[in-house]
């Protein structure tokens, strides 16, 4: 499973790809606790870039990623779409919303 996360750092924005193993169930949710694939990435993710404000950062991680301007969630709300995915018994085709899942970047 892979996520993207625009996080405030020290007067910039950071911008990191999180590429983890989808060890989820209904009673395991916590994204940030599923372990990296790859086992030599840092536990913040892969940094893909840093911005100086929000609108810059998220530029950057949709351009990087293919993320979808429309479908940024904060950290929580995440997690609840994740349990919705895990309970729809994970469909390959189609998001919990029912629109279609990005298509990968080149990460």
């Amino acid at each position: 499973m892979r996520y993207v996360e625009v996080r405030p750092t020290n007067g910039s924005f950071g911008i990191r790809l999180h590429a983890v193993e989808d060890t989820g169930h209904e009673r395991f949710l916590d994204l940030g606790e599923f372990p990296p694939f790859d086992p030599e990435a840092d536990e913040f993710g892969r940094l893909l870039g840093t911005a100086d404000d929000p609108l810059t950062a998220l530029d950057v991680a949709e351009e990087s990623t293919g993320a979808k301007r429309d479908r940024w969630v904060n950290g929580g709300i995440a997690q609840d779409e994740y349990g919705d995915f895990v309970r729809a018994g994970r469909p390959p085709d189609a998001s919990p919303d029912g629109r279609p899942w990005p298509a990968p970047g080149v990460l």
